[in-house]
């Protein structure tokens, strides 16, 4: 085990500081120093005594009200990981410009939320806090970290259930997202899974991949009228729907239902995201679960490893979601 002098030397600073600091609730120390010496205790295993200062950039969504409660629920979770971890309550932040001028306040921040950041706002929030971890997406893959839920696999899961549940010709039904990074491209990567995992199924995606506009309720009751109005007449109907979001398949279905196109028996419908309404809808909506309390654990995890150990490689986690089936689609067994 470290001794008192190690970690001061370490720390920069006298062993009566440390000793003071570790004894004394009202010692008064910038926190800065405090956040220094505390760090080198916890990696020196000198005492566990390291309570990282986090903030959460809290990114405003679209306004679109199902979407915003995924991420209200999100928050909540993230309070709930912090007590359960015993660390303290994150702070919540609203603008990467306030965190960037606010960073010598915390060691490393927890970003939720859909918006995008210009790639210099990324660079400038890294100069002076290098420890992030970002939750669902991944802005800047070689700044910070990610935790995310691994949407490619979802598509590809999902193309797997419908063919073996008979579906051969399967539609795609989505919004307009951003890649990876600073490549803003006017596609999702549900979208771009979509299409790959399709290609290598032999599956034909041609007039079936319906992606534009926002994650709202209103798009995609607009695109499943789409969908009817291209193919019913044609007689070129899809037999099944996978959908990037719940929000999205709801209004989807509306749609659906308004057209009078029996679900799932004439078109099975599948979505992700899991969200509570989905056991509303008619009929009830099949979805991937996307685990947030576990998506919150693994970010204060991966932030806290980082901060230790000073981590200069970044880690980028992906993990698996599970079908919830419901009427909309229901699996083979």
């Amino acid at each position: 085990m470290a001794t008192l002098k190690e970690v001061a030397e370490r720390a920069g600073v006298s062993q009566s500081t440390v000793s003071r600091l570790l004894n004394d609730p009202s010692f008064s120390i910038k926190e800065e120093t405090r956040r220094r010496v505390l760090r080198v205790c916890e990696e020196l295993g000198y005492r566990n005594v390291f309570r990282p200062a986090i903030a959460v950039l809290d990114a405003p969504p679209s306004g679109e009200e199902l979407q915003d409660a995924y991420f209200s629920d999100l928050r909540k979770v993230l309070a709930e990981c912090a007590e359960s971890m015993e660390l303290d309550q994150p702070t919540f932040i609203r603008s990467i410009h306030e965190l960037t001028e606010r960073a010598a306040e915390f060691d490393g921040f927890i970003t939720v939320g859909a918006a995008v950041f210009p790639e210099a706002d990324l660079r400038a929030l890294h100069a002076v806090l290098p420890h992030g971890v970002c939750i669902d997406t991944n802005p800047a893959p070689h700044l910070f970290d990610s935790v995310r839920p691994d949407l490619s696999q979802t598509m590809l899961d999902a193309l797997d259930a419908m063919i073996a549940a008979g579906r051969r010709r399967i539609a795609f039904l989505g919004g307009v997202g951003s890649i990876m990074g600073t490549h803003d491209y006017p596609e999702d990567i549900r979208e771009l899974s979509f299409r790959q995992w399709a290609a290598h199924l032999g599956l034909e995606t041609d007039g079936l991949v319906y992606s534009s506009g926002t994650f709202t309720m209103e798009n995609g009751y607009r695109l499943a009228e789409q969908l009817v109005a291209d193919h019913r007449e044609a007689g070129s109907m899809p037999d099944g729907l996978i959908v990037a979001a719940d929000v999205l398949a709801v209004g989807a279905l509306q749609a659906l239902n308004a057209l009078r196109v029996a679900v799932p028996d004439e078109l099975a419908v599948v979505s992700v995201n899991n969200q509570s309404i989905a056991r509303y809808t008619s009929p009830s909506l099949s979805s991937y679960a996307i685990d947030q309390r576990e998506l919150a654990r693994m970010a204060f995890s991966t932030l806290i490893d980082g901060l230790k150990h000073e981590r200069r490689v970044r880690r980028h986690i992906l993990l698996t979601t599970e079908l919830v089936p419901r009427a909309s689609f229901v699996p083979r067994a």
